[in-house]
C-alpha cells in the first residue's frame, strides 16, 4: 500500500508519515520498482499503535520507547502522564473561574479588566496587607466579583483579612448569601464558621431563611453564630439553641445576653424562663450547668422567673441557691 492510501486509510498525513519515518519509528516494509514507500498491513497496525499512545499524550519518544523497549513497563509513565494531566486540567480550570470572574463584573472596557484581574491577584497574595488592601478597595474601585469574595472568606485564617472580606460581602449584592450558604455544609469545621460568620453580617430576609435554616446544623458552633444573630433580630427560634449555649459553656455570656434582649416582652420572657427552667430540672444537669443557666435568669423579667428564682433559692446545690437568692434580692431591690 502507497502512502497516499495509507493517510487516507489511517487519517495521519503523508508528512506525517514522513516524520516519524525520520524518527525512526515508522519503517516501509518495502519500497515499489519506483522507489515509492510500501506500507504492509503490520505497518498500518504500527500506525494506529502509535497514534493510539499518543492519544493518551505520550511524546514520539516515549512512544517509540513503548513500542521498540522489551524491557519498558507502563506504570511509572502512565502515573507521571496522570500527573501532568491532573496539572493541566488545573491550570485550565483556574483560568476558566478566572476568566468567568472578569465576565461576571461585566468589563466595560479594558482598564476594567485590568483592574479586576488586578483584584483577584491581590486577593491572593501571600501578603496579608495585600490582601485586606484588596478587600477594602473592591467595593469602591471595581465590581469584585462574589465568587471571588466568597472563596477568599472562606479559606482566609487571617483575622483582620476576614473582617474586610466579610465587609466587603455585605456590601457586594447578590448571589453572596446563597454561596455562603453552600460553605455552611462544607466537610472543613474552619469553613463552616467564616460560612456562618459571614453571614450573620448580612442583612435581608434571604439570609434570615439561611440562617433559620442554618439552626438544624449537626455544627454547634455554626448553630450558635445562627442562633445569635436570629435572637438580634427578636426570633424565638433561636431560643433553644441559646439555651444549648448557655449549657455547653460555648460563648454562654453571650447567648445569656442575647436571650435577656429578647425577653422585653412578657409572652417572650415567659418562653425565655420556661425554657431555662426545664433545663434546670433535667435530672441529668451538672452543677456548674445549674449554675449557669440559673445565672442566665437574671435579666429574664416576669413572675415565671421570680418564682423560679425562689425555688432555686432552695436548691439542694449551695452555689445555685446562693446564686438564685442573690438575683432575687437584686430584682427587689431594683
Amino acid at each position: 500500500m502507497l502512502i497516499g492510501e495509507v493517510a487516507r486509510r489511517s487519517g495521519v498525513s503523508a508528512r506525517m508519515l514522513r516524520h516519524y519515518e525520520s524518527l525512526g519509528l515508522l519503517r516501509p516494509t518495502g519500497r515499489t520498482g519506483g522507489g515509492y514507500r510500501e506500507y504492509s498491513e503490520e505497518d498500518i497496525r504500527r500506525i494506529f499503535h502509535i497514534e493510539s499512545l499518543r492519544s493518551l499524550g505520550l511524546s514520539l519518544r516515549d512512544v517509540g520507547r513503548a513500542l521498540d523497549d522489551p524491557g519498558f513497563t507502563p506504570s511509572a509513565l502512565v502515573e507521571d502522564l496522570i500527573r501532568e494531566t491532573r496539572e493541566r486540567v488545573a491550570r485550565e480550570t483556574e483560568l476558566l473561574t478566572r476568566l468567568d470572574r472578569i465576565g461576571a463584573a461585566q468589563p466595560a472596557g479594558w482598564e476594567d479588566v485590568l483592574q479586576t484581574v488586578a483584584l483577584l491577584h491581590a486577593l491572593r497574595s501571600e501578603s496579608a496587607g495585600q490582601r485586606q488592601r484588596a478587600a477594602l478597595s473592591s467595593a469602591d474601585e471595581a465590581a469584585m466579583p462574589v465568587e471571588a469574595l466568597v472563596e477568599a472568606a472562606l479559606s482566609e485564617a487571617d483575622p483582620h483579612v476576614a473582617g474586610a472580606l466579610r465587609w466587603a460581602l455585605a456590601r457586594s449584592g447578590d448571589g453572596g448569601p446563597a454561596l455562603l450558604a453552600e460553605g455552611l455544609v462544607s466537610p472543613a469545621a474552619e469553613v463552616r464558621k467564616r460560612a456562618v460568620q459571614a453571614l450573620v453580617e448580612i442583612p435581608g430576609d434571604e439570609v434570615t431563611a439561611l440562617l433559620r435554616g442554618a439552626l438544624a446544623s449537626g455544627d454547634l458552633v455554626v448553630r450558635g453564630y445562627a442562633a445569635l444573630e436570629l435572637g438580634a433580630r427578636g426570633l424565638a427560634e433561636a431560643v433553644p439553641t441559646l439555651i444549648d449555649m448557655i449549657v455547653e459553656e460555648m460563648r454562654d455570656v453571650d447567648a445569656a445576653d442575647a436571650l435577656s434582649a429578647m425577653a422585653g416582652r412578657p409572652a417572650s420572657a415567659d418562653r425565655i424562663a420556661g425554657g431555662l427552667v426545664e433545663r434546670l430540672a433535667r435530672p441529668a444537669a451538672d452543677p456548674a450547668v445549674r449554675r449557669r443557666l440559673t445565672q442566665a435568669l437574671a435579666d429574664i423579667p416576669g413572675a415565671t422567673t421570680d418564682r423560679a428564682l425562689e425555688e432555686l433559692s432552695h436548691d439542694e446545690d449551695r452555689g445555685v441557691a446562693v446564686t438564685a437568692e442573690y438575683l432575687l434580692g437584686r430584682r427587689a431591690a431594683e
